[in-house]
């Protein structure tokens, strides 16, 4: 198994994990909800009503969490050479402006996991997010700036897998 297929399956058993812990949370919050303790006892109590907004919210995040899942599910193994533009799928090795080294996978969703494989620290980031923005298409070696003024960062492309 080649190491972006690796790869691939140690973020889906992430957010297996992640899923699992969001399903969790809103079979709780929904036994909550339906509590006979929650009733509201007069026009003022509204621990009910709050119970059932958060149940609502968890059970929304457990159903993006399986579409998450299932999207990495059906993600495509390539492994890039160094004529390849980045797309969705890429390992992304960059670096900043202060050479600090950073790995991203540039992934259709599931944004902001980060995990350590194989020596690699790594962050999955969204083709939606303003770094995966500005990675599609690039290539090894080019350069980009995020952000303006003071909070502008600078990146170097240096390796793409």
């Amino acid at each position: 198994m080649s190491y972006k297929a690796r790869l691939i399956n140690h973020i889906i058993t992430e957010l297996v994990q992640i899923h699992a812990t969001a399903l969790n949370a809103a079979k709780h919050a929904h036994a909550m909800a339906t509590d006979k303790q929650n009733i509201p006892e007069n026009k003022y109590d509204t621990l009910g009503l709050e119970s059932g907004y958060l149940a609502q919210g968890q059970a929304q995040r457990a159903a993006e969490c399986s579409a998450e899942l299932d999207a990495f599910k059906h993600i495509i193994v390539k492994d890039f050479v160094a004529q390849d533009s980045i797309t969705i799928g890429a390992l992304v090795g960059i670096v900043d402006q202060h050479e600090t080294p950073l790995w991203v996978f540039l992934a259709p969703s599931s944004g902001g996991t980060k995990f350590e494989f194989e020596g690699r620290k790594i962050m999955v980031i969204s083709a939606a997010s303003p770094l995966g923005k500005q990675l599609l298409g690039k290539e090894l070696g080019d350069e980009y700036h995020i952000g303006q003024g003071s909070h502008s960062k600078h990146y170097f492309i240096t390796d793409i897998i």
